[in-house]
């Protein structure tokens, strides 16, 4: 059994296969990855700046070409369905959501300009009358109820964030991918964040795959995390694993260092042993 099979007692909604990506056809992004995000789960991605993770979700969400890059081999099924050649829209409908690291909201706009300009239909009851799309969206983001006729660009990075992930969700995504959830946010924010992730999976059945700076909030959120380094997985397992494993402490943990440090302060250096053997 691989490695990656221990995480797929359930089969997988989201499996990936020897992937390779490059940038302005010569520069190598991603070097032969495979993994699995099992359904209603959350999974993490860690590494450094460059390892590649944002080009990861890039390439499952149909936007590789818009950062001229393409795919080279590889392949990206989605509840079975292979999703190489389909456009971006395709894929949104198909019920996988983005929340990018960048450009996630229309900074010149209200939160209900951007709420309204995310949603695809309008729902409607069972007697025909139009059905509001935002009260689920308030009730989980009460702050964006109370900002609502604000202008995005003038949000906090927390609001920012609630108002990007509130965008997702009405399109109703079986799969959601976010970009950095925690990055430049208070600690109280990412709790709250990390709160309607679990509420989200438990009450929507969403699966979720998260890329994530710090490994201590990946491990603590994920029920399974990659380790990314240089274009390829290096490490994956449960939390439990990955905190035993030594390297993987010092380098993403800094617990050899006599301290819980974020993993950016940690020197890097080349690995005198694989990481897994």
């Amino acid at each position: 059994m691989t490695r990656t099979a221990v995480q797929n007692e359930r089969a997988p909604l989201l499996a990936i296969d020897n992937l390779e990506v490059i940038y302005q056809r010569a520069i190598t992004a991603i070097q032969g990855i495979s993994l699995r995000v099992a359904e209603n789960s959350i999974t993490a991605i860690v590494g450094t700046n460059g390892a590649g993770k944002s080009t990861m979700l890039s390439a499952i969400a149909g936007f590789v070409r818009a950062d001229d890059a393409q795919i080279l081999q590889g392949s990206i099924a989605y509840a079975g369905r292979p999703l190489l050649g389909l456009r971006n829209y395709q894929i949104s409908n198909l019920g996988i959501g983005l929340v990018p690291e960048r450009n996630k909201i229309f900074p010149t706009m209200t939160v209900m300009e951007n709420l309204a300009a995310s949603r695809r239909t309008a729902p409607s009851s069972s007697n025909g009358a139009a059905v509001s799309p935002f009260d689920e969206i308030f009730s989980r983001f009460p702050r964006l109820a109370e900002r609502k006729r604000s202008v995005a660009g003038y949000l906090s990075g927390g609001e920012r964030q609630m108002l990007a992930i509130s965008m997702a969700l009405l399109n109703r995504p079986r799969l959601l991918m976010i970009d950095e959830m925690s990055l430049g946010l208070a600690p109280i924010i990412v709790s709250q964040l990390e709160r309607t992730v679990r509420d989200l999976r438990r009450d929507l059945g969403i699966t979720f795959l998260i890329v994530e700076q710090s490994a201590n909030i990946a491990l603590g959120l994920a029920d399974y995390t990659y380790v990314m380094e240089n274009g390829r997985i290096v490490f994956d397992g449960t939390s439990e694993r990955l905190r035993a494993h030594s390297d993987f402490k010092e380098f993403y943990l800094g617990l050899n260092q006599g301290g819980d440090r974020h993993y950016r302060e940690v020197k890097q250096y080349r690995r005198k042993r694989r990481w897994f053997g």
